[in-house]
């Protein structure tokens, strides 16, 4: 097996902590979770909302895996965690829902937790498999 990887994409959102945008080792790469940052502008006041934060979120995890070479058909496993769990959980579905076809959903953990980074409403990471 070859020595892990560790890989930081230059279009992604700046990490709001000290890690990697995602780590690879044996064809798995593991996605860290992302916020509803913005890339380019650390700054900028987060999207209004759990749908808007939810398909900001799932654009900055668009934009890692493509600067991997990969894409959500590649994703195998998600992990969502909501603030506000019984308030956001279907809109948040509803967001996440559209970046998939039908027939090829992940596997998904989604949980409530007391709070994320930045005030954020919702943060999401994914696993995928190289082809």
């Amino acid at each position: 097996m070859s020595e892990p990887q560790f890989h930081n994409v230059a279009a992604a959102p700046e990490p709001v902590a000290p890690f990697s945008h995602a780590a690879e080792a044996g064809g798995w790469v593991f996605l860290s979770g992302q916020m509803p940052t913005h890339p380019g502008d650390d700054a900028r006041p987060l999207p209004d909302g759990i749908e808007a934060q939810t398909r900001r979120v799932m654009d900055n995890l668009l934009i890692v895996l493509d600067g991997l070479g990969l894409g959500l058909e590649h994703v195998v496993c998600v992990r969502a965690y909501l603030v506000r769990f019984a308030e956001d959980f279907e809109s948040m579905n509803r967001a996440y829902a559209a970046y998939f076809a039908a027939q090829r959903l992940p596997a998904r953990t989604c949980v409530g937790v007391t709070g994320l980074a930045r005030d954020a409403l919702v943060e999401i990471d994914m696993i995928a498999r190289r082809p």
